[in-house]
């Protein structure tokens, strides 16, 4: 290493999505690391790492998805044996932050999760994390080391842009989506509407009111993730009884677990738009679905922090 710039770079990869980490080392000239991440039969990680790391600039692709406590161990043991081989400097790129939900206490003797997980990455030795899109995105100050946080909206809204869609309204599905939706609605020049709900309780939730004029209007939900899809199946079906012509939706994080496929099938949500920050399996799959790849973002983003330039360029538009 000479002032500061690490001679080379390696791009490794763990189980949780494979296939996105081989995309980002091909946009970046690399083969994928050697490494082989296995179970032992009583359930427990075994890494193996098989080229050298010493000195080098080590980034590990790793969504901490499902099974998340998997990934997430997975991740922990990597950056353990990179830190025991002698790393240069250890890359967590985490496309999707899991925990990032439990980022607060909600009621009394709540743990608060994503700090812990924050905590498990520093102790275990990672030097950096690169994330996209988190829950909130004060979770960055849960670490005591540098975090790049990469925006999933500059490329939803260049795919709405190719759409070229009239009459658009920007739709956020619930308060705390807001300043997504403002900042998408900035970029494609529109208003935006708020659809006001309440969570009875976890995973599911009741449309109140929308806040905002859409009748007749074009519209498109934004949101962080989707998880069981209750929040933007309600919310688009909502608009769509209150007099929207279309409605359109999109995410970062395709979580889709539970009954989630079949309530985006029956509700009026006429395309859902998905970044791969986390593997959409072919039992995933809907005809309703495009799936956009971060890949040449971070792509960019590990070219950039290997040359020590700045990141905030890939924020603008």
């Amino acid at each position: 290493m000479k002032n500061g710039v690490f001679s080379d770079f390696k791009v490794f990869a763990g189980n949780a999505h494979p296939q996105l980490a081989e995309e980002i080392a091909g946009l970046m000239g690399k083969p994928l690391g050697r490494a082989t991440v296995e179970k032992f039969s009583d359930g427990e990680i075994s890494v193996s790492l098989w080229e050298t790391v010493r000195g080098i600039d080590a980034y590990i692709v790793q969504p901490t998805c499902g099974p998340v406590n998997d990934s997430l161990m997975e991740l922990l043991i990597m950056i353990d044996a990179m830190k025991r081989a002698s790393a240069g400097r250890i890359n967590a790129v985490i496309p999707y932050y899991g925990y990032a939900r439990q980022d607060r206490k909600a009621k009394a003797r709540d743990p608060i999760t994503a700090k812990l997980v924050a905590d498990l990455l520093s102790a275990a030795g990672a030097d950096r994390v690169v994330t996209m899109d988190l829950h909130a995105s004060q979770i960055q100050g849960y670490f005591n080391i540098p975090v790049d946080h990469l925006l999933g909206i500059p490329i939803l809204v260049k795919y709405f842009r190719t759409k070229k869609l009239d009459d658009l309204v920007v739709v956020s599905p619930d308060h705390g989506s807001v300043t997504r939706a403002r900042n998408m609605a900035h970029l494609l020049d529109a208003p935006i509407a708020i659809v006001d709900k309440r969570r009875p309780k976890a995973n599911v939730s009741e449309v109140m009111n929308i806040i905002g004029d859409i009748e007749g209007k074009t519209t498109i939900l934004v949101d962080d993730m989707i998880d069981t899809a209750g929040t933007i199946c309600n919310a688009a079906n909502a608009l769509k009884e209150m007099g929207a012509d279309e409605v359109y939706a999109c995410a970062t994080h395709g979580i889709l677990s539970g009954e989630a496929i079949g309530r985006i099938e029956r509700s009026h949500i006429k395309e859902l738009a998905l970044l791969n920050t986390v593997p959409l399996p072919q039992e995933k799959r809907m005809t309703k679905l495009k799936v956009l790849s971060v890949a040449p973002l971070f792509a960019e983003a590990i070219s950039r922090i290997f040359t020590n330039d700045s990141i905030s360029k890939l924020f603008n538009d």
